[in-house]
């Protein structure tokens, strides 16, 4: 007696992208490549630090290495530390100015909790 396997394929669920950037985000990091920080690109990667156990690294890179993902979303690109790619999947980058401060802010799909400053993540 044989078995057949011949059952149709199930189809292959589309992956969210590793990470967009708001309208916000982009507009700020135009500015960035274009006058302080000409020919880098900013990387972001995750570190383990804080109260929470996890936080956003961001440093300015002179290109892509080889353990970098390159994200390229409303025409900026930004590099991802593949290490970090399992926890940002899904990442929405924004930058916000409030009174007080301005900054890059994380939306994380990912996240179970935040510490109680904001600073630090756990998954």
């Amino acid at each position: 007696m044989s078995i057949s396997t011949d059952a149709p394929a199930r189809p292959k669920r589309a992956l969210p992208p590793l990470m967009t950037l708001s309208d916000g985000a982009a507009e700020r990091l135009r500015g960035l490549y274009e006058k302080g920080e000409a020919g880098k690109l900013l990387r972001i990667a995750v570190k383990t630090k804080g109260c929470s156990g996890m936080s956003y690294d961001l440093s300015w890179v002179d290109g892509a290495g080889p353990g970098d993902e390159v994200v390229t979303d409303k025409g900026i690109t930004v590099l991802v530390d593949r290490k970090a790619t399992l926890f940002l999947i899904g990442t929405v980058m924004d930058y916000e100015v409030k009174a007080m401060s301005a900054g890059f802010t994380f939306t994380n799909p990912n996240e179970k909790g935040r510490c109680g400053c904001g600073e630090s993540f756990h998954v």
